[in-house]
């Protein structure tokens, strides 16, 4: 019953405001002149994670598009609408003046505030779809914002659109064979050459590392790391119920001899490595060190797993783990870091065949295959030149972006690769991690900072952040948010939280 009531409440609302619309308008039951319909609207707040102003004048636009609100529909007064939403009065001054620049109302003295008739402006805003949060916190590539290669990969969409019944069909495990013609010309750039039977399309480097580990290891049995790690794999790691050993670290990866004693004393299943613009630190392994890494990993008889997830950003190219030492080492070559992170595709090498039989098995019963679609869209894009455009946007922007962190930041703390879109960055005395967070969080910049926490496995991480500069966050925005970042950073966190 309650549900019925509800329901006619919001429709009674939504009739008397239609009702009073057709009331002044010319072709209803007449105007009334000089008389404004005073709009009963309060906008929920909790429906956007955006600062509190620009949350009102986005769901002012959304009501608008839906029709709750008509043009000459008076809002309420911004001291009412405050007390309504127990904001402070300036947060929907803010929101109104938000409103009024995107072309969606009008102010007049002494009236009050109105809703317009959209202009072009307004309506382009409008028609625009309701852009879902994105978790910033990830470490997304730049993305792209050229209308001709836009407009290139929405061709390329179209086109394997062409064959969609096909593509909606189950496939065999691993890949068609022009999804592996096409994954083997990729990997090529990586100096690899792998067999057909050795390679295979995955729907995502996370599946497919958690298929490896799972085949490699049991509830128990140790896995070296970095002793800074991607967090993805800790959490494979404690739902494999897996020890996650990390070594330590200098400027060139881990350290040979810990690793060797770390296999002496431990006996470990694997060593997982992120060894081109490491996550979180930007660190590439040099060639030297890798062949050292390599040589000891074959002496204990350790299978390398090369998470390769930025391999192909950097213009230099070191030889990957999987060319140096092919028969220990299992290759993860995903696309999300280096087309994007929605292409849920990631191509796997196996050490040898019979390795990969098992690994078959296990992603099978997790997964089925990959995705028919996504992997035929990454061929397309591929074998038409697409995903070399946005691999050289993503390069161009992320530099571009590293220069702007270079020139704002201070040096002291701060660890970034030239083409790498993420910061390493050490927060001077007496900032603390959460503190910092906390402060940037408050200013409602449109950039994502984790906690070293994250990364770290030997339970001390420091005071450290991983700053992202990448995803929909515009270059603009990016110079404003480190802006931000470089004035805190010289201010003590009470004096900061003032003056921000």
């Amino acid at each position: 019953m309650i549900f019925k009531w509800l329901k006619f409440g919001l429709v009674t609302r939504y009739n008397m405001q239609s009702i009073y619309r057709a009331a002044r308008s010319d072709d209803g039951f007449g105007s009334l002149q000089g008389e404004h319909f005073m709009a009963d609207w309060t906008p929920d707040l909790t429906r956007s994670d955006k600062p509190r102003y620009l949350a009102i004048a986005e769901l002012l636009a959304d009501d608008i598009r839906s029709g709750l609100l008509a043009p000459g529909d008076r809002l309420p007064p911004q001291r009412k609408l405050a007390a309504q939403l127990g904001v402070d009065f300036t947060t929907v001054a803010r929101g109104y003046v938000e409103a009024q620049k995107r072309g969606l109302v009008e102010s007049k003295v002494g009236q009050g505030t109105f809703v317009l008739k959209p202009s072009r402006r307004a309506k382009a805003i409008l028609r625009a779809p309701r852009v879902e949060p994105v978790d910033l916190s990830m470490n997304l590539p730049p993305e792209p914002d050229d209308p001709v290669l836009i407009e290139r990969m929405q061709d390329g969409l179209a086109e394997i659109g062409r064959d969609l019944l096909s593509l909606l069909r189950y496939q065999g495990f691993g890949g068609s064979q022009a999804d592996k013609d096409a994954a083997s010309a990729w990997l090529s750039r990586r100096s690899l050459v792998p067999s057909q039977e050795r390679l295979f399309v995955t729907p995502g480097a996370h599946p497919a590392l958690l298929g490896i580990l799972t085949i490699l290891a049991k509830p128990g049995d140790t896995i070296l790391c970095e002793v800074l790690t991607y967090p993805g794999v800790r959490s494979i790691a404690a739902q494999l119920g897996l020890r996650l050993v990390g070594l330590p670290m200098d400027g060139d990866g881990i350290d040979p001899d810990a690793l060797a004693q770390a296999c002496e004393r431990l006996k470990p299943k694997a060593l997982y490595l992120n060894p081109t613009l490491q996550n979180p630190t930007t660190l590439t392994i040099p060639e030297q060190r890798r062949a050292a890494i390599a040589s000891v990993a074959r002496r204990y008889g350790v299978p390398i797993v090369e998470d390769d997830a930025y391999g192909f950003i950097p213009t230099r190219k070191i030889p990957a783990f999987a060319a140096l030492a092919p028969d220990i080492t299992w290759h993860v070559a995903g696309l999300a870091k280096c087309i994007g992170a929605g292409l849920r595709c990631a191509y796997v090498v196996a050490p040898d065949s019979r390795s990969a039989w098992p690994f078959q098995a296990a992603l099978r019963a997790s997964n089925v295959m990959a995705s028919p679609l996504t992997a035929a869209l990454a061929t397309r894009w591929i074998e038409d030149g697409t995903a070399d455009m946005i691999l050289r946007f993503i390069r161009t922007e992320a530099a571009a972006r590293q220069m702007l962190a270079t020139e704002i930041l201070p040096p002291e703390g701060l660890y970034a690769d030239p083409l790498s879109f993420n910061l390493w960055l050490g927060l001077p005395k007496p900032w603390t991690r959460s503190a910092f967070i906390g402060h940037m969080r408050a200013t409602g910049i449109g950039i994502g900072l984790v906690a070293c926490d994250a990364f770290c496995t030997d339970g001390n991480p420091g005071e450290f952040v991983r700053v992202c500069l990448g995803g929909p966050t515009s270059r603009a925005q990016v110079r404003t948010a480190l802006d931000f970042m470089a004035h805190a950073l010289v201010q003590p966190p009470e004096l900061a939280s003032t003056v921000l």
